[in-house]
């Protein structure tokens, strides 16, 4: 579950992150008239992905009148794929520095890591990958969290030592974002020191674990439905699809994990790319290839499709029905290579050939024929 920005600071502020004062606007009239309010502000776009001051998504504004100007420009546009349907006006800072603060999960550690580095800011990313050694690190005991003398070497190590006083326990109520909300990541960047050397949360961020979302109904419940991520993988939860966006043309669809794993692999060696990671289960029913099939389609990058299935207690002919028919009630006209091994594969193959969809004997074969066909 992905949170807006003012979402994720009302969460953050009842940990005791201090935030800017800001109001939702919904309407340009509504954003005159937070501007109003709250004298100077920045109108930001609230959609749940980075990017949005490099898009345009982020303009100040110092009357009322450049704040409904600014939210006619913002609300409605679009920003990587998502339209904006309102804005948050915050009240301007009086920025001395920009401190970047985040914690996640490091897969490769296996264990949650704190991130801190005084060079925060929009281009965080380029800094992680160019001066990664500006980014001091820690990894607390799971158990009992960070301790104080832990984040006062954090804090010092990251030559922010002037500021170690108010930064220690404002990282500790951001940690216990990771513990109450069950937070994937929880992200503070820009953390703004202001010119009067107070430090307040300049954008936020906070993702929580889908697998604990029945412990945190009070979200949805506070927001009126918590807002996700990438659409596609919004629609394929919505179908009960287990799914993940990738930056590919080639959809991929594997009936179990490894199996699905090892298709996205054979794309890439024959010089593709997958357009996504689509596991289906075990029994590759007709429904699931079809509603598979229908979020795959609505990505308009997607220029062909892969179906990888190994049929061991459904039957291969079976299966193959149930692929032509959900091809067929879909209208599906992009190249489709089809993967079918197990329980009577070489039956359907033939009903996939008599129906025109290509056969692929092998995985291999079969990746190597949607990458041509999508050339």
């Amino acid at each position: 579950m992905k949170l807006l920005e003012y979402q994720a600071k009302e969460v953050l502020a009842s940990l005791g992150v201090p935030i800017p004062p800001g109001r939702v606007a919904r309407t340009p009239e509504e954003a005159a008239a937070a501007c109003a309010d709250l004298g100077p502000v920045a109108v930001k776009a609230q959609v749940p992905v980075g990017g949005r001051g490099k898009a345009g998504g982020v303009k100040l504004a110092r009357t009322p009148d450049e704040a409904e100007h600014a939210g006619s420009e913002i609300i409605g546009m679009d920003i990587k794929g998502h339209r904006v349907p309102l804005v948050y006006c915050e009240a301007a800072l009086n920025i001395a520095r920009e401190i970047y603060l985040g914690i996640t999960v490091d897969r490769d550690r296996r264990a949650n890591v704190v991130m801190l580095s005084a060079r925060g800011g929009i281009d965080i990313e380029q800094v992680a990958e160019e001066t990664p050694e500006a980014i001091a690190r820690l990894y607390p005991d799971p158990w009992r969290g960070p301790l104080a003398f832990e984040l006062n070497a954090l804090v010092w190590d990251a030559q922010l030592g002037e500021h170690v006083r108010a930064l220690v326990p404002l990282i500790g109520q951001l940690y216990r974002a990771v513990t109450e909300y069950d937070a994937m990541t929880a992200e503070i960047n820009p953390l703004v020191v202001t010119g009067e050397g107070t430090l307040v949360a300049g954008d936020a961020k906070l993702e929580t674990d889908d697998n604990a979302a029945f412990r945190h109904r009070d979200l949805e419940l506070r927001y009126g439905g918590v807002v996700e991520g990438d659409p596609f993988e919004v629609e394929a939860k919505r179908r009960n699809l287990t799914y993940v966006s990738l930056d590919g043309d080639i959809g991929v669809i594997g009936n179990g994990a490894g199996l699905c794993m090892g298709t996205l692999d054979m794309v890439e060696r024959a010089g593709g790319r997958a357009a996504n990671f689509c596991d289906i289960g075990g029994g590759a029913r007709a429904e699931v290839v079809e509603n598979a099939l229908a979020v795959i389609l609505m990505n308009p990058k997607v220029r062909g499709v892969l179906i990888n299935v190994f049929g061991g207690i459904t039957r291969g002919d079976e299966v193959a029905k149930g692929l032509v028919k959900a091809r067929d009630s879909l209208g599906m006209e992009l190249p489709l290579v089809v993967r079918l091994s197990g329980t009577n594969e070489e039956e359907g193959r033939e009903i996939l050939k008599q129906h025109g969809i290509t056969p692929g004997a092998s995985g291999w074969e079969a990746a190597q024929k949607i990458v041509e066909l999508t050339r």
